[in-house]
């Protein structure tokens, strides 16, 4: 008989008994197994309609899914150590031409709008917002607030019980009302697990309070919990993170999305940073146990280490397949790019002069060749051309006209006719 190995994971509850097959999960992570659940869950049907015989070109021009990256203040012109304008023109370009999504790295943080208490200021969070619109790059919202003790501002911290309170509601409603109609999601508390502010000062209620002042202006935004410890770094926190969101859900809090941060993945256990590794096999598992709450999750601070650049590479293109083969994870968001402009400078996937990293290059050889659709070919005797693509948007040509279509994934196909 063949014996399974056992997972123990420990929480801050007690101590909770998972056993997972390991031969199940490796299973999952073969080649094979991500390359079928990628072509079932990433790709659909593209049928064109067009005369017998015609030539048909299939081009896709952008992903469905999330390729995102977040953006360091100094973008903005007016920012602290505001960038050089001819980096700022190349930070727009690569962002442009590499990703589909994007989120502020600080400046919709509460200690960048509000400085000083009843001081409210977005510019920051504003312009950068703008800057992504140019490029039809939409954004989500990190973070509404942010529990640990070392990120809450002097004057926050000095309040009273019920002056404390207000300031939260004012705030959850000040920055959702501020960006409604642009930002659609929000991580709500970030870091929890790691952070108890708020719940300290003002018991656990505060996270429906917050919750629900943010809803009462929008209530068409999702709110995400967001932590670290899930997936990197071995997944130290998995256990504590699923016990967290069953007690969220169970008190009524409308959560609408799970983040799962991924800073810093690296498989090396001897690694020069002295970081935590983790393994293909943990990361499988931990988002597989995430989905038990069925709820879209998002990969929210995405990096890669290794020792050498080549090892970086390595990395990305041992997890990021991982990522975009489960039916659950519905973006991928690395947590900057750009070495100058980085809280982990070692990791950018691009060099202080633009250079691009092998890491950058083999992203670019996942997301824009593996993963991308272009098809030729010519329609059958009924003036019909089928193909099978990956969800996005399309540039069709045939008999001398180019038309654009969107093959979405809930819909699973797309009809476009000559």
């Amino acid at each position: 008989m063949k014996i399974k190995k056992i997972t123990l994971a420990v929480a801050m509850w007690g101590i909770i008994f998972n056993i997972y097959p390991q031969d199940d999960i490796r299973s999952k992570i073969t080649p094979e197994a991500i390359e079928s659940r990628i072509k079932e869950i990433r790709m659909g049907e593209i049928i064109v309609k067009t005369k017998p015989g015609a030539e048909v070109t299939v081009e896709q021009t952008r992903h469905e899914f999330l390729f995102g990256t977040c953006i360091t203040d100094n973008l903005a012109e007016k920012a602290p150590n505001a960038m050089s304008e001819k980096d700022r023109r190349m930070f727009l370009k690569i962002l442009k031409e590499n990703f589909n999504y994007a989120v502020h790295e600080n400046a919709l943080k509460w200690y960048d709008c509000e400085i000083e208490r009843g001081k409210v200021d977005y510019y920051l969070a504003d312009r950068i917002w703008e800057m992504c619109n140019e490029l039809g790059i939409p954004m989500r919202g990190h973070c509404i607030f942010w529990a640990k003790d070392k990120y809450i501002m002097p004057w926050l911290n000095e309040l009273n019980t019920d002056e404390l309170r207000k300031a939260v509601i004012e705030r959850a409603k000040s920055v959702v009302a501020h960006f409604k109609g642009r930002i659609t999601e929000y991580d709500l508390n970030n870091e929890m697990i790691h952070g108890d502010f708020f719940r300290r000062r003002l018991g656990y209620g505060i996270i429906n309070e917050m919750a629900y002042a943010a809803l009462s202006v929008d209530p068409d935004i999702t709110l995400f919990v967001n932590d670290y410890g899930i997936i990197a770094e071995g997944g130290y926190n998995a256990s504590t993170y699923i016990e967290q969101i069953k007690n969220l859900l169970n008190m009524g809090v409308p959560i609408g999305g799970i983040g799962v941060q991924a800073h810093v993945i690296t498989s090396k256990p001897d690694n020069k940073m002295g970081i935590k590794y983790t393994t293909p096999e943990l990361v499988q598992r931990n988002l597989d146990r995430l989905s038990q709450f069925n709820l879209p999750i998002k990969i929210t601070e995405c990096l890669f280490y290794g020792d050498t650049e080549e090892e970086k590479a390595e990395e990305l293109k041992k997890f990021f397949p991982i990522f975009f083969a489960h039916p659950k994870v519905e973006a991928i968001i690395m947590w900057g790019f750009w070495e100058k402009g980085h809280w982990i400078p070692e990791t950018a996937m691009w060099k202080k002069d633009w250079t691009p990293t092998p890491q950058a290059k083999a992203y670019r050889e996942l997301v824009f060749k593996e993963w991308w659709t272009v098809e030729r070919g010519k329609a059958n005797k009924n003036g019909i051309f089928k193909v099978r693509g990956f969800y996005g948007n399309y540039k069709i040509t045939s008999i001398g006209k180019t038309k654009e279509i969107t093959l979405k994934k809930k819909d699973g196909k797309a009809i476009i006719e000559f």
